[in-house]
């Protein structure tokens, strides 16, 4: 077994999931693969399971019914990673809008760098997205400084869902007080490793626009992320407020 799991969300991506689950076995560094099939009509679930004949102890596969959302197919996968002793565990998406060779920057940013989260960073080094319409980078990017600005985390690329996490982030982590599901779970994550003390370092990539398979971005997604960071916000506010309170009457 890897020390180290891929975690994959699919819903519809029978064009892209047998590429994949192929070009991150075809690594140098081996890593292991978890995919989350949210009762895909297109039977993306079939694909990887005829995949498992030949990848047994490499290959696995939770099934949902129905779409559940990101965040929640996320903490599935993030808790069945941390029951089987994973010390490095990734997201990724199917559609090769993430690079499979760029898994071993994150690896290594997080076993060598010493960052606890690795984070690929569309805007780390400029805006580095190929195929997007100018509208769609215009939304994410200036979300990302939004999200920067209310947050007040350091990071360019708030929004990225292309992660390596080491497994005490996780543990440390409370994951079933996790709220978000859409894109605002991914700002989330980041906010609350950062508010633990965890060290996040952005891994510059280039984000490549799925070229097969239909997109599960929209409107609703973004609007999530932008009232949901001022929710986070609050409640870390709220929440050190308590424990200043608290501190003053155990002094007292």
């Amino acid at each position: 077994m890897s020390d180290s799991i891929v975690i994959i969300p699919t819903y519809n991506e029978k064009e892209n999931i047998e590429k994949i689950i192929r070009a991150v076995f075809s690594l140098e560094k081996q890593f292991d693969i978890l995919v989350i099939d949210d009762g895909s009509p297109d039977g993306t679930a079939s694909i990887v399971k005829h995949l498992q004949i030949e990848f047994p102890d490499r290959l696995f596969i939770l099934e949902r019914k129905g779409k559940l959302g990101l965040g929640t197919a996320y903490i599935a996968g993030f808790k069945w990673a941390l029951e089987r002793e994973y010390e490095y565990i990734f997201e990724m998406d199917a559609d090769f809008s993430h690079s499979p060779k760029d898994l071993i920057r994150l690896y290594d940013a997080c076993s060598k760098g010493g960052a606890d989260v690795a984070i690929g960073s569309r805007y780390i080094t400029g805006v580095n997205v190929v195929n997007w319409p100018i509208s769609r980078v215009l939304m994410s990017y200036f979300a990302s400084i939004y999200v920067r600005i209310i947050s007040g985390i350091d990071i360019k690329d708030t929004t990225a869902g292309f992660k390596c996490y080491k497994r005490k982030v996780l543990e440390t982590i409370g994951l079933d007080s996790i709220r978000f599901k859409g894109y605002a779970f991914q700002i989330e994550m980041k906010f609350t490793a950062h508010t633990l003390g965890f060290k996040l370092e952005e891994v510059p990539i280039i984000f490549i626009n799925r070229v097969e398979g239909v997109s599960k971005m929209n409107s609703g997604i973004f609007g999530e992320a932008l009232f949901g960071v001022i929710q986070l916000k609050w409640d870390a506010l709220v929440g050190r407020q308590k424990a200043k309170a608290n501190k003053v009457k155990g002094e007292k």
